[in-house]
Order: structure tokens, then sequence, then C-alpha cells
């Protein structure tokens, strides 16, 4: 029998992330501080609104863009956030931010085009860009930067086949946020070296620090953006399996093209959930927000006070501790501590080679929670 798998896919390894979930899943009494979920509820007036819908019989399929009153929505949530106008012929609502991220590099690239990928970051990025047949170029961000992007990382790593930057800001797993003077440092790369922005803002509603900015919001940088964002982490609508792409007509017309063949729309139910998050969610929001703040400023205070050293993240909600001091890999610590005290964290390879040295966890749990895991971890910390 002839080989039923691509060359491809046989390369790309599974997602870093789920390894130790798997294992935790059947452990007893494990704590797990490393899904990227919220722990509230979808807020009970949108899970209402999806109800509704059902009881409406609103079961159809809607257009291959999303609901025309949703796409409408996040045009007006894009405006009184970031101050960006677009029209709803614009806008793309997707399977979750990570479709939108998928069809967003299969319609822009050509094989062997060069996609720059920040890291550490989201997993998706680099297997995403491999099988659009495009080529990543990995940028390391350094914790003496804050783990952000700087302009001339950029320059040292754009060649004349690069045509998209991947923006994964507010940042998983780092927590790291560009602020408006960074991004502009950025936008003069972007328009010189005449690319294009690939923005994951799917946590820009947990910025910590200020208001979080938009590369788009910025002079001549629309029209060379695909701005991602959705309802999961902001909303607590993880399940609901929501996102959205605004973009140039030029580029979401070719993304709606391999969306309508390969999902034909979002689900609807999810998509009536979203109107009446947008319109009557802002509360909820802030509410969620200030929850994980505290628990933030709890976990830091925590990590020092055990013996990490800890960049302090102003957005998402992860730390990224650093374990170098400990003279164990990051998978090794991960390993040991989940087999040991049964708390399952992510090790910083997960995200990308350069999160050697460094663990995710997440403060996306109460602060009960985070206060028992975190004495499992000091109790850890004891036995070295």
């Amino acid at each position: 029998m002839r080989e039923p798998l691509s060359k491809m896919i046989k390369t790309i390894p599974p997602s870093g992330i789920r390894k130790f979930f798997d294992i935790v899943s059947e452990m007893e009494d494990a704590i797990s501080l490393g899904v990227g979920e919220p722990d509230f509820d979808t807020p009970w007036h949108i899970r209402e609104e999806g109800i509704y819908s059902l009881e409406r019989g609103r079961t159809f399929y809607t257009s291959n863009a999303g609901l025309k009153e949703l796409k409408e929505e996040i045009c007006r949530y894009l405006k009184r956030s970031q101050g960006i106008s677009y029209p709803a012929e614009d806008i793309l609502v997707t399977v979750g931010g990570s479709e939108a991220i998928d069809i967003a590099l299969r319609a822009m690239l050509d094989p062997g085009d060069e996609v720059l990928i920040p890291q550490p970051s989201y997993v998706s990025y680099e297997p995403c860009t491999l099988l659009a047949n495009g080529k990543p170029v990995i940028i390391q961000l350094k914790e003496e930067n804050d783990f952000r992007l700087t302009k001339q990382e950029v320059l040292d790593a754009v060649t004349e086949k690069t045509k998209i930057l991947v923006l994964p800001f507010p940042n998983n797993p780092t927590g790291a946020i560009m602020e408006k003077k960074d991004l502009e440092e950025i936008a003069e790369v972007v328009i010189e070296k005449d690319l294009f922005v690939i923005s994951d803002e799917i946590y820009s509603e947990l910025t910590y620090s200020g208001k979080h900015v938009s590369i788009a919001s910025l002079p001549g940088m629309q029209e060379r953006t695909v701005l991602i964002n959705g309802f999961s982490k902001a909303y607590a609508m993880t399940g609901w399996r929501l996102g959205y792409a605004a973009a140039p007509r030029a580029i979401i017309e070719q993304m709606i093209k391999i969306h309508q063949f390969a999902i034909m729309c979002a689900p609807t139910t999810s998509q009536y959930a979203a109107l009446e998050a947008l319109r009557k969610g802002d509360d909820d929001v802030k509410r969620m927000k200030e929850s994980y703040d505290k628990r933030r400023r709890f976990l830091l205070n925590e990590l020092k006070r055990i013996g990490f050293d800890c960049f302090t993240p102003y957005g998402a909600f992860y730390a990224f501790p650093s374990i170098k001091k400990f003279n164990m890999t990051s998978d090794e610590f991960a390993e040991r501590l989940l087999k040991e005290q049964k708390v399952a964290v992510v090790p910083g390879t997960a995200f990308g080679a350069c999160g050697e040295g460094f663990l995710r966890i997440s403060y996306a749990y109460s602060i009960d929670d985070l206060r028992v895991a975190l004495g499992r971890i000091e109790e850890f910390i004891k036995s070295l």
C-alpha cells in the first residue's frame, strides 16, 4: 500500500500544550494551571440569547461571511475600541480566531513566501505557515526587552522573500504587550519593506497597563493588516468557537472563498450569542478583567516569594516565570512537578525553542485554586 499521509504533515509535531493535560485528565487530585481557558461561565444573558435563537428555530446556515447584523456590530466595536472604520463587507466571521489565522495565511502565501513569527507565541502560527506552503522565519523575543518585538529584530529578519509579519500581542504565553510607540516603529518597517501584518488580538480586552492599541489603527496600516479577534477570551466563550477577521477587501474575499469550501459558515447559535455579547457585554468584560488582574498580582507576588524570577505580564492571563536557576529543562521541570506534586504547567518550549528555561502558568483560575497549586509548587521547590 502506498503511503497515505503527506510528507508535510508528518514533519509537524503535535501541540506541546496537550501532552500534559492528557495525563492530568486521568490523574486523581491533579491541578492544571496550563489551559488557556477562562474559569468563568459565559455570562447568562449571552447564553440566554443562544438558547433563544434555538427556541426560535434559528438553526439555518448564515451567509458564508456571517450574519450581517453581527458583522455590523463588529464594525461598531472596532470603531469604538480602536477608532478604525470598516465596512461590514470587510469582516469575516470564523470558527474561532484559529481558523482566521489559518485561512489568512492560506489566502496570502505563495510557495516559499516567508512569514516572520515572533516567539514565544501561540502554537498555531508556525504549522499553519507550513501548511500554507510558506516558510516560517522565527524572531526570538528577549526577556530583557520585556518580550516585546523591536524594530531592529524585524529589520534583521526581513529578506526579499518576506511577505507577512505575525503580531501576537497581547502575547500568549508571556503576557507581553506592545504599546503605541512600539507599534509605530514596527509600522515604519512594514511600510518600508512592503509587508503585510496578521495581528492576533484575541487578548485585546485583557490589557492591564493602559489600553490596547491595534497596529491597524496607525496611518497606512489598515490596508496592510489582517486584524484577528474573537469572543473566547474576553467573553468566556471558548466552546462557542467564534472569531473574526477584519481585512482589506481583496484579502477578505479570498479568505471567504476558503472558508466557504472548508467550513460553510460559523455556527449560527454562536453568532446570535456573540451579537448579544458585543451589544451588552462590556460590563461582563470589565468584571472578569478586574478578577484576572487580582489573580495576576497574587500569582506574581507568590511566584517571587517562592523564589522564581518572573517578568511582569501586562496582558492576557499568563505568567512566564524563568526556571533557569533550577538547572532543569522546561520539560524536565514540568514533568517532575506533575509527577511529584500533581500540578500541570506548560513547558516554555511548547511555544518555540526560545521558550527553553521558562514555564507558562495560567491565572485563568480562582485565587483559591492558585493558592493550592502554588503551595504544591513551593513544596516542589523546597525538595530540589
